[in-house]
């Protein structure tokens, strides 16, 4: 499923007042670039994806693509009428837009929101409740992906806390490496410079949690 970043950051861009040159020069990357990501034709990495978020003051979250209009049920019932357990297959199909379902957030594969990023990196979102700067994802690298462009460092506010599905994640953390491996987890302050890279021969898939705030 294609997500739609270029159009939603070309939205938070201009809502913010900033023109793509503007927003190219404070990230530091091409205007031609930012004009790439926003028709399409072009994905950031994640350390420039972070960047686009700071610098426009909203949470990666902001930039995921909308949740895909789900299909009518097919046991839909008029207000007022009762679905069985068994009419429910799963249950985000049960709720409809409401107070209470934007404070439960349960989630289909087939109605995730992605981000499909530069060199095979992809997130997808596990859930959506309206807490902001909290990003509850599965996470995948392609062979070879790493998280920012030339192996730079990123550093954000906050925390991660990883668990490896299958495949393995080399993750430097400041002036150490650490390589996991399927089952293992790992937590860090992201304020310190970090990046990831698939150094296996197959797919990396983790659980990733990222928490923005400090306490």
């Amino acid at each position: 499923m294609m997500d739609n970043l270029g159009s939603r950051l070309k939205d938070i861009r201009l809502k913010a007042g900033l023109t793509l040159r503007e927003l190219a020069r404070q990230v530091d990357v091409s205007p031609s670039f930012v004009s790439q990501i926003e028709n399409g034709k072009s994905q950031p990495s994640v350390a420039t994806l972070y960047a686009f978020a700071q610098l426009l003051n909203v949470s990666v979250d902001d930039l995921f693509e909308s949740k895909p209009a789900a299909e009518p049920h097919p046991h839909a019932v008029e207000d007022g009428g009762q679905l069985n357990r068994g009419d429910v297959r799963n249950p985000s199909d049960a709720w409809h837009p409401s107070e209470y379902a934007n404070r439960v957030s349960v989630v289909h594969p087939s109605h995730r929101s992605r981000l499909n990023m530069a060199a095979g990196v992809n997130w997808e979102r596990l859930a959506a409740t309206p807490e902001r700067d909290v990003n509850f994802m599965k996470i995948s690298y392609a062979p070879g992906a790493t998280s920012t462009d030339g192996g730079d460092t990123v550093t954000h506010a906050g925390y991660e806390y990883g668990y490896v599905i299958s495949g393995e994640l080399e993750i430097t953390i400041g002036d150490e490496a650490f390589t996991l491996h399927e089952g293992e987890s790992l937590g860090f302050d992201s304020s310190i410079p970090h990046s990831l890279k698939n150094t296996g021969v197959v797919d990396f898939h983790g659980i990733w949690f990222v928490h923005g705030k400090h306490d």
